[in-house]
């Protein structure tokens, strides 16, 4: 009951995405993530897998979107990110690509995906660094290491672009 308006938001948001797709007015749908609780026992292992938390929240990504149509999913390549986005790529039949967290190149990722619907999961300093690239301002700031629940929603069309952050725990 907790997550049902988000969710019924997002159902919404992913069943309008779907229905606007056309070649010149293509709708493009970006949902930006953090990566789920990782592992911290060990303080010099700098890819940690995701603790018991950490595997229940990237399942409860993946019904959070069960209602979304993905066509990609990206995660920067560690263990946590993968870990995250895995249940929902398996969810949509996907493979996980990967993108570079210190390049951020949102024009190149735009391009690809021109009028689908994308998962892009990363880390506390570069998901709001990468859903600023895509605003074209600095609206967001880092994520405070604590939160593991943020949802970015960015929509693109023509040259409208709207966002929305909502904060969804289990």
């Amino acid at each position: 009951m907790k997550f049902l308006l988000p969710l019924c938001f997002i159902t919404i948001l992913g069943l309008s995405s779907c229905t606007q797709k056309s070649d010149d007015k293509a709708l493009t749908t970006l949902y930006f993530i953090r990566h789920a609780e990782k592992d911290r026992s060990n303080s010099e292992n700098k890819n940690p897998h995701l603790t018991e938390t950490g595997l229940a929240r990237a399942a409860y990504w993946a019904d959070v979107f069960q209602s979304v149509k993905f066509d990609a999913i990206y995660t920067t390549n560690y263990k946590r990110t993968i870990e995250t986005g895995l249940p929902t790529a398996q969810n949509n039949n996907l493979e996980i690509q990967f993108y570079d967290g210190d390049l951020l190149d949102a024009d190149k990722m735009l391009k690809e995906n021109k009028g689908n619907n994308v998962l892009i999961v990363g880390h506390s300093d570069t998901t709001p660094k990468f859903v600023n690239k895509f605003l074209g301002i600095e609206s967001y700031q880092e994520i405070d290491d604590s939160n593991n629940s943020n949802l970015y929603i960015i929509t693109i069309s023509d040259n409208l672009v709207t966002d929305l952050l909502l904060t969804l725990n289990p």
